[in-house]
């Protein structure tokens, strides 16, 4: 007497949603670390030309060199905000993309096969280093627990 039943299950996956970011975007800090240093050189550079001291010109050099680097917290900011589509975050250790043909195959093969014999010739003269150095005789004379480490 045996009597088989079915069950189904069904299984409901919700999409997956990105996350909106609203206002300066998601890298809130290099956004206002690079408005802090916009009007930190401005202010500078301000001093400078309307200040009327002796050393002007070194504080419109150093206005202009801070507004310069406020450029590196754009650069974050902008670079922090950039969206990338689920299907081109795609994991890159044994999947293969089917656009990977032609050129950007051939040179991921050369860069691999590069890569493989810097790997390689480390690997080596590495073996060859520790072979040398433990081949030697120990304080008791005898060198057997040095030879232990050539072969590991």
């Amino acid at each position: 007497m045996s009597s088989t039943t079915t069950m189904s299950t069904s299984v409901q996956v919700e999409p997956v949603m990105e996350r909106a970011y609203g206002g300066v975007g998601r890298c809130k800090c290099s956004f206002w670390f690079a408005v802090a240093h916009d009007i930190l050189g401005v202010f500078i550079m301000m001093v400078g030309v309307f200040g009327g001291l002796v050393i002007h010109d070194l504080f419109i050099y150093a206005g202009a060199i801070v507004i310069f680097l406020s450029l590196i917290w754009w650069v974050f900011w902008y670079s922090g905000n950039i969206d990338v589509p689920p299907e081109e975050l795609e994991d890159d250790v044994g999947m293969m993309k089917l656009k990977n043909r032609g050129l950007s195959k051939v040179v991921r093969q050369v860069s691999d096969r590069i890569s493989s014999g810097i790997r390689d010739s480390f690997r080596k003269s590495s073996r060859s280093n520790t072979r040398r150095s433990t081949s030697g005789h120990t304080a008791n004379g005898s060198g057997l627990e040095n030879t232990a480490l050539c072969y590991q």
